[in-house]
């Protein structure tokens, strides 16, 4: 098991995979709009008991893919990476769930590009009619029970948070029995109580960054404090462990800052998750100008910080493999304890 995540953090902190020329994808690609992969076609790898979501290419990877009678394989420079390898259906983002982005030109609600307070496209996101369509025809071809729903700010927070309750809403009228997360970014505790109410089970709420200095710089638009207040209202409205909150690290912050960050949230009894911050074309210059550094986090403190991540969740009894939608159940991008490790 050892080998196999250290495997899988390589594949998680490198960079795409370059196809060989001619396969054919035994599956669709996704055109991911939220989480590391933004903005480009990607494929589920699996291999032992792990799955990772890569960027894929014909032209340029730093990891390649070999396939040898049927038999496929990930290597770097040379040297093999993993082998066993399979490629795994995606339904709608995810290899096991329905994951809408409403707003499909936001990459992610913070740190991987702009901030989610910028003015949207309000004519560019899906629609509710639109969301049940492609759900319908999603449900025709695989067999799945959850559905979550994300989103950078179009328009107003009021309006987001109104478009995603009523999608939310759709669903659950139509799904009875489906699973349904949200990750909304919020700023006030109605719009808490509006989207459990409009039927969702699980909510996250991402704090970002591990201290309030580095949010500061890097989330200036947003209110680091109101983000903690609206993880412990979410308290009030969802079941304890079904309230979640994404932690990026690599942004200058010590492991120390992680640890404590971690033990805050596991005592609201927040699952709290981790993942590297990814530098891109995208987001460059204005992480560097907030004093992030420009260096890959290393496979090592990965490994560290996950070990971190599982005994804070232990201490309190929580358990990601109980929170069904986004992240957690996904695995894809992340080291996630207890599914994982």
């Amino acid at each position: 098991m050892e080998e196999g995540l250290t495997r899988k953090g390589e594949l998680l902190l490198g960079g795409g995979i370059r196809l060989p020329e001619g396969f054919v994808l035994p599956c669709r690609v996704s055109q991911s709009t939220a989480g590391p992969g933004a903005g480009s076609g990607s494929a589920v790898f699996a291999f032992d008991r792990y799955r990772v979501k890569k960027t894929v290419s014909y032209d340029e990877g730093e990891f390649d893919l070999r396939v040898v009678d049927g038999e496929m394989s990930i290597w770097r420079d040379g040297t093999l990476v993993v082998d066993g390898v399979t490629i795994q259906p995606v339904i709608r983002h995810c290899p096991n769930q329905a994951f809408f982005n409403l707003d499909q030109h936001c990459m992610y609600n913070c740190a991987y590009c702009t901030s989610p307070l910028l003015p949207r496209n309000l004519d560019k996101g899906l629609t509710t009619e639109r969301i049940m369509e492609m759900l319908e025809e999603s449900l025709s071809q695989y067999r799945f029970k959850t559905v979550a729903f994300t989103s950078g700010v179009v328009g107003s927070v009021g309006h987001t948070v109104d478009r995603m309750a009523d999608a939310v809403r759709a669903v659950r009228e139509t799904y009875p029995k489906m699973t349904i997360g949200v990750e909304p970014y919020i700023t006030e505790p109605g719009q808490i109580a509006q989207l459990r109410e409009a039927g969702a089970n699980e909510i996250k709420i991402n704090v970002e960054c591990a201290t309030r200095d580095i949010f500061e710089r890097v989330c200036p638009d947003l209110d680091y404090d109101n983000t903690f207040a609206m993880l412990r209202e979410a308290g009030v409205h969802f079941k304890k462990g079904k309230v979640a909150s994404n932690v990026l690290y690599g942004l200058g912050e010590t492991d120390q800052d992680i640890d404590m960050t971690l033990e805050r949230l596991c005592r609201m009894n927040v699952l709290p998750g981790l993942r590297a911050v990814r530098i891109n074309d995208m987001n460059r210059d204005r992480l560097l100008a907030a004093g992030v550094p420009d260096e890959r986090p290393t496979v090592l403190r990965a490994l560290f910080l996950a070990g971190l991540q599982k005994s804070a969740m232990k201490r309190h009894g929580l358990n990601p493999e109980r929170f069904h939608s986004m992240c957690f159940s996904c695995a894809c991008c992340d080291l996630v304890p207890f599914v994982d490790f």
